[in-house]
């Protein structure tokens, strides 16, 4: 599976498509990432190296200077910042470029 990139106008734009048929019952990681944070060109190669992982996972990254309206509603105000979405329900979010502790929680929510 590949991380696909995303950007969204705003939440409505967002909510439509990460509720696609296609992603129903499946566990969607986002990742919030900005071009200039090195935290997040730390952990980059680590997550797409996940996306391997599991492939029965979905995989997006945001670039939040793309996407800033949608950012703020979701409450994201560190990078990098990874969210857990179902069926159009947040599950769960971590802030910081932590690796186990982002496997842990893909593990866990898969």
């Amino acid at each position: 599976m590949t991380v696909e990139s995303k950007a969204f106008v705003n939440e409505a734009a967002f909510r439509a498509d990460i509720t696609q048929e296609q992603y129903k019952n499946k566990l969607i990681v986002i990742d919030f990432t900005a071009t200039w944070c090195p935290p997040c060109q730390y952990i980059k190669p680590i997550f797409h190296s996940y996306a391997d992982q599991y492939p029965e996972v979905v995989f997006f990254q945001i670039d939040v200077d793309e996407s800033d309206e949608l950012s703020e509603v979701l409450g994201v105000s560190a990078m990098p910042t990874f969210q857990f979405w179902r069926n159009g329900e947040k599950l769960e979010a971590i802030t910081g470029a932590d690796r186990d502790k982002l496997l842990k929680t893909i593990i866990a929510l898969k």
